[in-house]
């Protein structure tokens, strides 16, 4: 049997791939009329995970594939999204963020100590060529991103109100996430990258 043709995503495919998902949280967030802030959370939530299942199947569908980053997001969205519905807290939804950013930093930090390669793993066919060495400093500088970022969600929501800690994901992870994403680049390349990985996957926004 033939495998499934893979076509490479175009940047704009990419984008609304990996952010169209979180952009619908937040105008839910933003519209939903709901009597409580919570109210609003509760339904972007829900909108959130159905937009992620539309990510993956648009993914699918142009692609040909699925990521295995975008299987990893697809199933954390599913999980916790299931667990803030569920628990129906404001302590949880303000702690996700931590847990989430903790667990990644904790599983590429279990990869790096028994030298299994789980970056590459989920990476590899983004990042072309590059060597063993690039890929272990890629790892060790997500480890490092993760437990920032994992300290700084703790720190916000414990000190400032509620709105700024929703702006703060919108306005501050996000550009954050693709800043650090970037400057991770000249690493890459002096470590056999290829060519720039305009089509490599962002880690899941807890």
């Amino acid at each position: 049997m033939t495998p499934p043709t893979k076509n490479p995503a175009s940047p704009g495919l990419r984008m609304l791939i990996d952010f169209g998902p979180l952009a619908v949280f937040f105008l839910v967030n933003s519209l939903y009329p709901g009597e409580s802030q919570l109210d609003k959370v509760f339904a972007a939530t829900a909108a959130f995970m159905i937009a992620m299942a539309g990510a993956m199947a648009l993914s699918h569908w142009k692609s040909g594939h699925i990521s295995p980053m975008l299987w990893v997001s697809g199933a954390l969205v599913l999980v916790f999204g299931s667990l803030t519905l569920y628990f129906h807290n404001e302590v949880f939804i303000k702690v996700k963020p931590t847990i989430v950013y903790g667990m990644f930093a904790a599983v590429l930090a279990f990869g790096l100590a028994t030298r299994r390669p789980l970056l590459k793993t989920l990476l590899e066919q983004a990042y072309p060529g590059l060597s063993e060495r690039g890929w272990k400093l890629l790892t060790i500088n997500w480890t490092i991103f993760f437990v920032v970022m994992a300290g700084l969600n703790e720190l916000v929501w414990r000190t400032q109100s509620w709105d700024f800690w929703v702006g703060f994901k919108l306005w501050g992870v996000v550009p954050m996430t693709l800043i650090f994403a970037i400057a991770n680049v000249p690493m890459l390349m002096k470590h056999g990258l290829q060519a720039r990985p305009e089509e490599a996957p962002l880690p899941p926004e807890g």
